[in-house]
């Protein structure tokens, strides 16, 4: 999954359930079940998100929607995988981007 967010030091809920197309509250929901995520809150008390945050949340989005785990099953592969799991979903990322820009450029020919 691209995300369309502009590079920044920290992102608000609305601004990732929009990138994610989910409602802010599954997001929500991931940061009080994940240990993995650690926004800071600033001074009312809104989530900010870190980059770091935003893959973890990418992962999560990847095991749970894409790939069908159960939020116990994402925990589990996280808790054990997480850096393994990490490099690999960055790597699939990264090739996904790669054949986007392939079927553009085969488009244009």
């Amino acid at each position: 999954m691209q995300l369309n967010l502009p590079e920044k030091r920290y992102y608000s809920i609305g601004e990732l359930a929009k990138a994610f197309d989910v409602n802010a509250s599954l997001i929500r929901f991931w940061d009080k079940e994940f240990d993995e995520i650690n926004p800071k809150k600033n001074a009312k008390g809104d989530r900010m998100f870190r980059p770091d945050d935003v893959k973890t949340l990418q992962l999560i989005y990847h095991l749970v929607k894409e790939r069908g785990f159960t939020l116990e099953g994402a925990k589990v592969h996280l808790k054990e995988n997480k850096k393994k799991s990490l490099d690999k979903f960055e790597i699939i990322a990264k090739l996904e981007g790669v054949k986007m820009q392939l079927l553009n450029l085969k488009k244009e020919l």
